[in-house]
């Protein structure tokens, strides 16, 4: 089987910062308590050094409204052409501040709110990671692929995974 290797504070938040940027697009959950509890693809725009991440939000939606009653959240991050995931446990909060907004702004971004940093339905979400989990190759994607078919071949496992929790 693969490799088990925690990591904690500064490697943890190292890991959070690699996968959540390399992977700008997390299932961004919360209602957990529900069945089924809520998501909505996100687009991460900003890993701080604490392993704090910014994401813009419409004040409106589901999503800000769940975390006014509960700021319970989970993050998962999945890039299956690198061989990386994440799923990440914390609290979320709902914050205006026009200085991060400008900040963190692309025209990308427009796409939600056409009126730019200013627009009135324009929220930050900023989510504090508490623990999470990672799974990741050992030696890259390509020799990771080159063992799994090997092990098709052979008829043996040959996992060259490491995965293990995020203590931040």
């Amino acid at each position: 089987m693969g490799k088990t290797e925690n990591l904690f504070s500064r490697e943890a938040i190292e890991k959070i910062k690699k996968i959540a940027t390399d992977e700008d697009i997390t299932m961004f959950c919360t209602n957990l308590g529900a069945r089924p509890f809520s998501t909505t693809p996100m687009s991460t725009q900003q890993v701080e050094d604490d392993g704090s991440i910014w994401f813009f939000s419409a004040k409106d939606s589901d999503r800000n409204a769940d975390l006014k009653r509960d700021p319970e959240a989970q993050l998962i991050y999945s890039s299956t052409s690198d061989q990386e995931y994440l799923s990440l446990y914390g609290e979320a909060v709902v914050v205006y501040n026009l200085d991060k907004a400008k900040e963190l702004w692309s025209p990308m971004v427009k796409t939600w709110f056409q009126e730019g940093p200013t627009d009135p339905n324009l929220s930050l979400i900023h989510f504090k990671p508490k623990e999470g989990y990672y799974w990741d190759t050992q030696h890259g994607k390509v020799v990771a692929f080159a063992k799994m078919a090997a092990s098709v071949v052979v008829g043996k496992t040959m996992d060259d995974g490491v995965s293990g929790k995020l203590n931040v």
